[in-house]
């Protein structure tokens, strides 16, 4: 009963400011992470040479750094330069391009698929490079990339937890000073666990929405 009565007082209302926080990470990293994501994996494709190896440069820094290190540099690499970033704004910086690292590929790999006669047919008809690539190929590559960057977006919700080692207190970090001052880390940590879960599941739902809603009439997903 005392348990409950500490739970439902201070451990709860507690987790719910840190919610708070931890959505108002991942809501701009998604969405910052998923347009840089875009606009690397274009350049990597239809970029000039010098282009796409900055961007193949970007992808594999970003993608080979361990993203605690990133966040670590974005706080506290910087600071030594007199560049003192919040640790909400190094979070979501951190946070957004590693994301966009991870898109970019997604998206490079979806535009390659697509067919080239389509870029021919485009131009033929009028079209200039840059119309042919916003009005024709981009919207096909994003449909098929969508799954791949759905699943982005979740691990984006998950690691969102290590914003509290840059001393941004978001879910975690209200979990693990909780857990530290009462001693009942099963307790906490349970409740922090289907917080998440919740957030995955619902973030799941949506995206699956989503790509019913996008789905050309013929090309539907098999379903067993």
């Amino acid at each position: 009963m005392e348990e409950l009565v500490y739970i439902q007082h201070t451990v709860f209302p507690s987790l719910m400011q840190g919610l708070g926080v931890s959505l108002l990470l991942i809501l701009p990293s998604a969405i910052c992470g998923l347009c840089l994501g875009v606009a690397a994996g274009t350049l990597q494709v239809y970029g000039s040479p010098v282009t796409k190896l900055m961007m193949n440069g970007y992808v594999l820094i970003f993608r080979g750094f361990p993203l605690i290190i990133q966040l670590y540099i974005w706080y506290f690499g910087l600071a030594r330069i007199g560049l003192f970033l919040s640790p909400f704004t190094a979070s979501v910086l951190g946070f957004s391009l590693c994301s966009a690292a991870y898109h970019s590929e997604y998206i490079r790999g979806a535009l390659l698929s697509i067919k080239h006669g389509q870029v021919a047919a485009a131009q033929a008809l009028g079209f200039t490079r840059l119309q042919t690539l916003l009005s024709i190929i981009l919207p096909q590559a994003f449909r098929r990339a969508l799954p791949g960057c759905g699943n982005e977006i979740i691990y984006l919700i998950k690691y969102s937890s290590l914003a509290y080692m840059v001393t941004c207190i978001e879910l975690t970090g209200k979990a693990k000073i909780l857990a530290s001052a009462s001693f009942k880390y099963i307790e906490v940590f349970m409740i922090v666990g289907a917080i998440y879960l919740f957030l995955v599941t619902l973030a799941s739902w949506l995206l699956s929405r989503l790509e019913t809603r996008l789905v050309v009439p013929g090309f539907e997903r098999y379903k067993s």
